[in-house]
């Protein structure tokens, strides 16, 4: 059962995120009040705990929202989902317009753990139909 365990935002990019209580995103813009919010194809950045977890097992102390996404998930494998997939969590619609990302400056975690999931793991997407997203929120893969 795929499902969100947490949302976060930052107001500024290349910033750990901190979780919220829920998160409202506006179609063709991203979640309002995120530093990633805008017209462009990476609106809403998605995780799997279960990559956090492998950053875990590497003596990492981290969390949702410490590799900078928006949506911490679990028991999606979103590396396999191909790009214009949609996602339906709770009454807002993605589409999936990125896997993986190439980062231009290593980050904090890069230099403790010699290794970061999100350029590999991560994925984006744009907001096809807005509406709030919270934790517990069913992921449905259309």
């Amino acid at each position: 059962m795929a499902q969100v365990l947490a949302v976060c935002i930052s107001e500024n990019k290349g910033e750990r995120k901190k979780p919220v209580a829920a998160v409202e995103l506006r179609e063709n813009h991203g979640i309002i009040g995120d530093g990633h919010a805008g017209d462009w194809h990476r609106q809403v950045s998605l995780l799997a705990q279960e990559s956090i977890d492998k950053m875990r097992a590497m003596g990492l102390d981290v969390n949702a929202g410490d590799f900078a996404e928006n949506i911490t998930t679990s028991g999606i494998d979103l590396v396999s989902l191909p790009i214009g997939s949609r996602l339906q969590i709770g009454e807002t619609l993605l589409e999936v317009t990125q896997i993986g990302k190439e980062c231009h400056t290593r980050c904090a975690i890069y230099y403790q753990a010699g290794d970061c999931v999100m350029p590999k793991e991560g994925i984006f997407a744009k907001v096809v139909s807005g509406g709030v997203i919270k934790p517990g929120d069913m992921i449905i893969t259309l």
